[in-house]
Protein backbone atom coordinates (compact mmCIF):
# COMPACT_ATOMS: atom_id res chain seq x y z
CA UNK A 1 0.00 0.00 0.00
CA UNK A 2 1.28 3.67 -1.03
CA UNK A 3 2.89 4.88 2.58
CA UNK A 4 0.57 7.96 2.07
CA UNK A 5 -2.73 6.73 1.84
CA UNK A 6 -1.30 4.10 4.80
CA UNK A 7 -0.92 7.43 6.82
CA UNK A 8 -4.72 8.66 6.17
CA UNK A 9 -6.27 5.40 6.73
CA UNK A 10 -4.89 5.52 10.09
CA UNK A 11 -6.19 8.81 11.24
CA UNK A 12 -8.92 7.92 14.17
CA UNK A 13 -11.61 9.72 11.84
CA UNK A 14 -11.66 7.41 8.94
CA UNK A 15 -13.75 4.48 9.33
CA UNK A 16 -13.20 1.26 7.23
CA UNK A 17 -15.32 -1.03 5.89
CA UNK A 18 -13.94 -4.19 7.51
CA UNK A 19 -13.80 -2.33 10.66
CA UNK A 20 -16.38 -2.18 13.77
CA UNK A 21 -17.45 1.87 13.42
CA UNK A 22 -17.51 3.71 16.59
CA UNK A 23 -21.07 4.84 17.73
CA UNK A 24 -22.07 8.41 16.69
CA UNK A 25 -24.25 8.80 20.02
CA UNK A 26 -24.69 7.72 23.39
CA UNK A 27 -25.58 3.42 23.80
CA UNK A 28 -25.88 1.40 26.61
CA UNK A 29 -24.05 -1.51 27.96
CA UNK A 30 -26.10 -4.89 26.78
CA UNK A 31 -24.65 -6.14 30.72
CA UNK A 32 -22.71 -8.59 28.26
CA UNK A 33 -18.97 -8.07 27.37
CA UNK A 34 -18.99 -10.58 24.58
CA UNK A 35 -21.75 -9.04 22.92
CA UNK A 36 -20.64 -5.21 23.77
CA UNK A 37 -17.60 -6.28 21.84
CA UNK A 38 -19.28 -6.58 18.90
CA UNK A 39 -21.51 -3.49 18.71
CA UNK A 40 -20.60 0.25 17.96
CA UNK A 41 -20.06 1.94 20.84
CA UNK A 42 -19.98 -1.39 23.24
CA UNK A 43 -23.93 -1.44 23.29
CA UNK A 44 -27.03 -0.92 22.07
CA UNK A 45 -27.08 2.55 19.99
CA UNK A 46 -29.79 5.11 21.63
CA UNK A 47 -31.41 7.27 18.93
CA UNK A 48 -31.74 4.08 16.67
CA UNK A 49 -33.79 1.09 16.10
CA UNK A 50 -32.77 -2.66 16.73
CA UNK A 51 -34.05 -5.51 15.42
CA UNK A 52 -34.51 -8.64 17.20
CA UNK A 53 -35.32 -12.06 14.95
CA UNK A 54 -36.25 -14.99 16.81
CA UNK A 55 -38.01 -18.41 15.90
CA UNK A 56 -40.46 -18.53 18.75
CA UNK A 57 -40.84 -16.44 21.78
CA UNK A 58 -39.26 -17.04 25.49
CA UNK A 59 -36.08 -18.23 24.41
CA UNK A 60 -34.38 -15.20 26.46
CA UNK A 61 -35.20 -12.15 24.14
CA UNK A 62 -36.32 -9.89 27.21
CA UNK A 63 -33.31 -11.95 29.38
CA UNK A 64 -30.80 -10.26 26.91
CA UNK A 65 -32.23 -6.84 27.51
CA UNK A 66 -33.05 -6.48 31.14
CA UNK A 67 -29.48 -5.47 31.89
CA UNK A 68 -29.81 -2.38 29.79
CA UNK A 69 -33.45 -1.57 31.07
CA UNK A 70 -32.29 -1.95 34.45
CA UNK A 71 -29.93 0.71 33.77
CA UNK A 72 -32.46 2.79 31.86
CA UNK A 73 -34.27 2.55 35.15
CA UNK A 74 -31.30 3.47 37.61
CA UNK A 75 -31.58 7.01 35.83
CA UNK A 76 -35.55 7.14 36.49
CA UNK A 77 -36.38 7.46 32.61
CA UNK A 78 -39.77 5.89 30.83
CA UNK A 79 -39.61 2.82 29.09
CA UNK A 80 -42.61 1.56 27.32
CA UNK A 81 -43.67 -1.97 26.01
CA UNK A 82 -46.34 -1.55 23.01
CA UNK A 83 -48.20 -5.04 22.06
CA UNK A 84 -46.16 -7.55 24.41
CA UNK A 85 -47.62 -10.99 23.73
CA UNK A 86 -48.10 -11.63 27.32
CA UNK A 87 -48.81 -9.60 30.50
CA UNK A 88 -44.93 -9.17 31.60
CA UNK A 89 -43.96 -10.86 35.06
CA UNK A 90 -43.98 -8.06 36.89
CA UNK A 91 -42.24 -9.76 40.43
CA UNK A 92 -39.30 -11.22 37.36
CA UNK A 93 -38.97 -7.09 36.41
CA UNK A 94 -38.27 -5.84 39.32
CA UNK A 95 -36.08 -8.04 40.67
CA UNK A 96 -33.89 -7.38 38.05
CA UNK A 97 -33.76 -4.02 38.60
CA UNK A 98 -36.44 -2.46 36.24
CA UNK A 99 -38.47 0.43 38.18
CA UNK A 100 -42.24 -0.58 37.51
CA UNK A 101 -43.37 3.20 38.22
CA UNK A 102 -41.32 3.42 35.08
CA UNK A 103 -42.85 1.44 32.72
CA UNK A 104 -45.82 1.47 30.37
CA UNK A 105 -47.89 -1.00 28.89
CA UNK A 106 -49.52 0.11 25.83
CA UNK A 107 -52.21 -3.01 24.23
CA UNK A 108 -53.71 -1.43 21.08
CA UNK A 109 -56.24 -2.67 19.48
CA UNK A 110 -55.33 -2.44 15.96
CA UNK A 111 -51.92 -3.68 14.43
CA UNK A 112 -52.32 0.63 12.69
CA UNK A 113 -52.94 1.88 16.23
CA UNK A 114 -49.76 -0.09 17.48
CA UNK A 115 -47.39 1.26 15.05
CA UNK A 116 -48.57 5.07 15.85
CA UNK A 117 -48.09 4.29 19.68
CA UNK A 118 -44.86 2.97 18.87
CA UNK A 119 -43.79 5.61 16.64
CA UNK A 120 -44.99 8.29 18.62
CA UNK A 121 -43.59 6.73 22.40
CA UNK A 122 -39.84 7.14 20.36
CA UNK A 123 -40.29 10.29 18.97
CA UNK A 124 -41.53 11.81 22.56
CA UNK A 125 -39.02 11.87 24.21
CA UNK A 126 -39.97 10.95 27.39
CA UNK A 127 -39.21 6.97 26.59
CA UNK A 128 -35.27 6.21 26.80
CA UNK A 129 -36.38 2.06 25.88
CA UNK A 130 -39.32 1.44 23.38
CA UNK A 131 -40.01 -2.38 22.95
CA UNK A 132 -42.58 -2.90 20.74
CA UNK A 133 -44.07 -6.29 18.91
CA UNK A 134 -45.76 -5.52 16.02
CA UNK A 135 -47.83 -7.07 12.97
CA UNK A 136 -47.53 -6.19 9.31
CA UNK A 137 -44.71 -4.45 8.62
CA UNK A 138 -43.59 -2.59 5.56
CA UNK A 139 -40.47 -0.28 4.95
CA UNK A 140 -42.34 2.86 5.24
CA UNK A 141 -43.38 1.91 8.88
CA UNK A 142 -40.19 0.64 9.98
CA UNK A 143 -38.43 3.90 8.55
CA UNK A 144 -40.72 5.73 10.53
CA UNK A 145 -39.65 3.89 13.43
CA UNK A 146 -36.07 4.64 12.99
CA UNK A 147 -37.22 7.84 12.40
CA UNK A 148 -39.05 8.33 15.58
CA UNK A 149 -35.75 6.98 17.65
CA UNK A 150 -33.80 9.26 16.06
CA UNK A 151 -36.11 12.10 17.12
CA UNK A 152 -36.62 10.94 20.29
CA UNK A 153 -33.26 10.12 21.00
CA UNK A 154 -34.39 6.68 22.33
CA UNK A 155 -33.53 2.79 21.89
CA UNK A 156 -36.04 1.22 19.66
CA UNK A 157 -36.11 -2.85 19.70
CA UNK A 158 -38.58 -4.34 17.45
CA UNK A 159 -39.37 -8.30 17.55
CA UNK A 160 -39.92 -9.96 14.85
CA UNK A 161 -40.16 -13.30 13.24
CA UNK A 162 -37.01 -15.33 12.12
CA UNK A 163 -38.55 -15.45 8.57
CA UNK A 164 -37.84 -11.77 8.00
CA UNK A 165 -34.14 -11.93 7.97
CA UNK A 166 -33.85 -12.51 4.32
CA UNK A 167 -36.17 -8.95 4.36
CA UNK A 168 -34.70 -5.49 3.85
CA UNK A 169 -34.58 -3.55 6.90
CA UNK A 170 -33.57 0.09 8.09
CA UNK A 171 -32.64 -0.68 11.43
CA UNK A 172 -29.46 0.36 12.29
CA UNK A 173 -28.79 -3.32 13.80
CA UNK A 174 -30.06 -6.76 13.32
CA UNK A 175 -29.83 -9.44 15.55
CA UNK A 176 -31.06 -13.28 14.93
CA UNK A 177 -31.51 -15.31 18.34
CA UNK A 178 -31.11 -19.18 18.58
CA UNK A 179 -31.63 -21.20 21.49
CA UNK A 180 -28.88 -23.31 22.10
CA UNK A 181 -28.03 -26.45 25.20
CA UNK A 182 -25.86 -23.94 26.41
CA UNK A 183 -27.59 -20.40 26.42
CA UNK A 184 -28.69 -18.09 23.34
CA UNK A 185 -27.11 -17.76 20.12
CA UNK A 186 -26.54 -14.23 18.99
CA UNK A 187 -26.15 -13.93 15.10
CA UNK A 188 -25.76 -10.38 14.08
CA UNK A 189 -26.94 -9.75 10.65
CA UNK A 190 -26.74 -6.50 10.23
CA UNK A 191 -24.20 -3.49 12.23
CA UNK A 192 -22.30 -0.73 11.02
CA UNK A 193 -18.61 -2.53 10.67
CA UNK A 194 -17.75 -5.76 9.26
CA UNK A 195 -19.48 -8.80 9.02
CA UNK A 196 -19.84 -11.53 11.81
CA UNK A 197 -19.31 -15.18 10.70
CA UNK A 198 -19.63 -16.50 13.92
CA UNK A 199 -22.83 -15.60 16.74
CA UNK A 200 -22.07 -14.55 20.12
CA UNK A 201 -22.84 -17.24 22.59
CA UNK A 202 -24.51 -15.88 25.99
CA UNK A 203 -25.56 -18.20 29.26
CA UNK A 204 -28.70 -16.39 30.23
CA UNK A 205 -30.87 -17.56 33.43
CA UNK A 206 -33.94 -19.39 32.90
CA UNK A 207 -36.17 -16.85 34.08
CA UNK A 208 -37.05 -14.74 31.22
CA UNK A 209 -39.51 -12.32 32.76
CA UNK A 210 -42.01 -12.63 29.85
CA UNK A 211 -44.16 -15.09 31.90
CA UNK A 212 -47.90 -14.19 33.14
CA UNK A 213 -48.11 -12.26 36.04
CA UNK A 214 -49.42 -13.41 38.97
CA UNK A 215 -52.36 -11.87 41.23
CA UNK A 216 -50.08 -10.72 43.83
CA UNK A 217 -47.39 -9.58 41.21
CA UNK A 218 -46.47 -5.57 41.59
CA UNK A 219 -48.94 -3.15 39.44
CA UNK A 220 -48.03 -2.18 35.85
CA UNK A 221 -49.43 0.86 34.26
CA UNK A 222 -51.47 -0.54 31.01
CA UNK A 223 -53.19 1.49 28.90
CA UNK A 224 -55.32 0.89 25.70
CA UNK A 225 -52.59 2.91 23.68
CA UNK A 226 -50.71 6.32 23.79
CA UNK A 227 -53.82 8.06 22.24
CA UNK A 228 -55.46 7.35 25.65
CA UNK A 229 -53.16 8.71 27.66
CA UNK A 230 -53.04 12.04 24.94
CA UNK A 231 -56.78 12.45 25.80
CA UNK A 232 -56.51 12.53 29.33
Amino acid sequence: MNASLDLVLQHPGIWRGDQLAQATGETLSTGFAELDEQLPGGGWARGALTEILLEREGIGELRLLLPALASVSKQSEWQAWVSPPHVPYAPALSGAGVNLKQLLVARPQTPADAWWTTEQALRSGACSAVLAWLSAPDEKRMRRLQLGAETGHAWGVLFRSASAAQERSTASLRLLLEATSNGLAVHILKRRGGQVNKPVLLSLHQNNGVRQARPSAPSLSVVPSLRAVSRN
